[in-house]
């Protein structure tokens, strides 16, 4: 049977289960492919440490260059982590005319547009199914099933620890900080969550969907990114009594229609990620712990739902292997692109000053009269309307919350009226706003 060569770069977790599985179900593939998808190098600094399948020593290198310059692998896998030495290898590789398969998010979202300049150049695919959402196949789907579509919108749960976070913040009514350790503990978070919580893992994701949906290479410095640090077991607590979910949300949404009769300029898009509230009824509300999960809306498909588990060692490996998969079809079936596929419809990214969305206000305030009435003159300054008010009793002397969910407004106007409220006598502390999305 025919082999395929292949050269992983990085045996870490993913690195290891990617040849487990490789060796695991040979047979399998052989079947499926009718050829063998064969590892000759692995390069990784560390030879010693214990994995599920321990390779031949003979297979094992140091230096990923032997997979560049190895006449035999046709498949340059990188799975390395970090961006600046995983930009060389893929470089090198593209440069030896090897398929590259990645995994690396940060590195597509911060090179992408230089790499697939490169591939394209040089006319070598690059494959990337596990760069979001593990094993989840959203990228395929958004290459090639929906090529007829334009994609009105994507929300997308896409990290896993933020996920898990919030989920025991709701149902266990925990703060951030325990629920932070909890999901350490428990091996979800690194000691050094930050990426996780920041936000800027999601975003790295967003990015490629957003990239890949749209037809143009998304800068990282033009899309809005906020973590959940901030997020408290109050703002859990209230979001439930009015019917909703706190999500850490990716939202990725086309404006107007580009086609359209007389539509003459390139519509612009939203990219953001951020704490969310949504609304229990929405699918979206329902997946909890480490999962993922991406709505698609199509304007041909309609409305998809994509769901699984977006990291871990088997996810991300099944994703991989199915790239390897299809670079060993692209070996003698040239693809009509190198991966990603660039058109004129849509333009730039919207400014988060500019995008309208609704809000959910939470502020310490003295509780005394005339305190609603100077908040809400103030939005109202703002042309900027209240849809409902939740103000708790507190005891006599002490800030109480009075939460506010106010209609749809641009980030623009909300700043302003937020500034001139955090400037009242009455609000004790800064004002806590995340938006909502209301999926209508």
């Amino acid at each position: 049977m025919r082999q395929i060569g292949i050269g992983i770069a990085g045996f870490g977790t993913i690195g290891a289960g990617v040849y487990k599985h490789l060796v695991g179900n040979r047979r399998l593939l052989c079947e499926r492919l009718g050829l063998e998808l064969s590892v000759r190098k692995i390069a990784d600094l560390d030879h010693e440490r214990p994995r599920p399948l321990m390779p031949p020593k003979s297979m094992l290198t140091k230096r990923w260059e032997d997979i560049v310059e190895d006449p035999e692998i046709q498949v340059a896998v990188e799975l390395m982590g970090g961006i600046d030495l995983p930009l060389r290898y893929v470089m090198a590789a593209i440069e030896h005319g090897k398929i590259v398969v990645t995994a690396n998010k940060a590195l597509l979202a911060e090179h992408g547009a230089e790499i697939f300049r490169v591939a394209t150049e040089k006319n070598v695919p690059v494959f990337f199914e596990a760069a979001v959402a593990g094993g989840v196949p959203i990228i395929k789907s958004l290459r090639e099933a929906f090529v007829a579509n334009h994609i009105r919108s994507i929300h997308g749960i896409v990290n896993g620890t933020s996920n898990y976070i919030l989920t025991r913040m709701t149902q266990s009514g925990l703060g951030f900080a325990e629920a932070l350790k909890e999901a350490q503990d428990a091996g979800y978070a690194e000691a050094n969550p930050a990426l996780d919580i920041n936000g800027w893992d999601a975003a790295h994701k967003a990015i490629i969907l957003a990239s890949l949906a749209y037809g143009f290479w998304v800068n990282g410095k033009d899309i809005h990114v906020e973590g959940i640090e901030s997020v408290t077991a109050a703002d859990i607590e209230f979001a439930q009594k009015m019917g909703y979910k706190i999500k850490l949300l990716a939202v990725i949404k086309a404006e107007g229609d580009c086609e359209a009769p007389g539509s003459e300029s390139k519509c612009p898009i939203e990219v953001r990620v951020h704490p969310t509230l949504v609304p229990q009824t929405h699918v979206l509300a329902s997946v909890n712990g480490v999962f993922n999960a991406i709505a698609v809306h199509g304007d041909v498909v309609g409305e998809t739902l994509f769901y699984g588990r977006g990291a871990g060692q088997d996810a991300t490996a099944s994703a991989v292997i199915s790239d390897l998969a299809e670079a060993a079809v692209a070996i003698d079936t040239p693809r009509p692109n190198c991966g990603f596929q660039p058109h004129g419809l849509y333009g730039k990214c919207k400014p988060i000053d500019e995008i309208v969305s609704q809000y959910y206000l939470r502020l310490s305030v003295t509780d005394k009269p005339g305190v609603l009435a100077q908040i809400a003159s103030l939005l109202a300054s703002r042309e900027i309307g209240i849809s409902s008010v939740i103000q708790p009793e507190a005891l006599e002397g002490e800030p109480v919350p009075l939460v506010l969910m106010v209609h749809d407004a641009t980030q623009g106007q909300m700043n302003a009226a937020i500034g001139e409220i955090a400037a009242l006598e009455c609000v004790k502390r800064a004002p806590q706003v995340i938006r909502v999305e209301p999926f209508c």
